[in-house]
């Protein structure tokens, strides 16, 4: 080999090298995934347009993750009535009910904010990672979503339906004919 191919080879794989470290410090400064996601917008905390009276009750259960579920997965939670989930009212005017992977009960509280979105979830601003954005409620069911991202993705957004007071038949359909 002649001296200009050594420094050709040597040159190449110099290059190589430090490509090679370029490489490497871009996926070292990377953020991991979840600290990727931008935290959810908390606001302050203003009374929300629901009461926690609106929420007490048995209800159905159920949860969804794509939009196009939410109609049959309504008319599954209107089946859980069996098994309701109870909302009762919480000691300190709140509701309680189960924060994400907590197996302990806790009160909870209605919370509205200036964009006009109404929340459930631990005392504090609205919105927060812990809190539940109520999309739809008109009395017999309620959707929530959970703020954070990583909590929507394991659990869906819930569906809940109210059940009917106990010793209460639902009201069958009538029989076409």
């Amino acid at each position: 080999m002649s001296v200009s191919d050594l420094r050709l080879v040597s040159c190449a794989a110099a290059l190589a090298a430090l490509a090679a470290l370029a490489l490497a410090s871009c996926t070292a400064n990377t953020p991991p995934p979840e600290q990727a996601a931008a935290p959810p917008m908390t606001q302050p905390a203003i009374p929300s347009r629901y009461r926690p009276e609106e929420i007490v009750g048995r209800w159905g259960y159920g949860a969804f993750h794509k939009d196009e579920d939410l109609a049959r997965t309504t008319a599954a939670a209107r089946g859980q009535c069996g098994q309701p989930v109870e909302i009762t009212r919480g000691p300190n005017g709140g509701v309680m009910m189960y924060l994400a992977d907590s197996a302990q009960l806790q009160e909870l509280q209605l919370k509205g904010s200036a964009s006009g979105k109404n929340y459930i979830g631990p005392p504090g601003d609205a919105g927060g990672p812990q809190d539940r954005e109520i999309v739809s409620f008109d009395g017999r069911t309620m959707v929530l979503k959970w703020m954070d991202p990583e909590v929507a993705g394991r659990y869906g957004t819930g569906v809940y339906v109210r059940c009917a007071p106990e010793g209460v038949a639902r009201a069958s359909k009538p029989k076409a004919q």
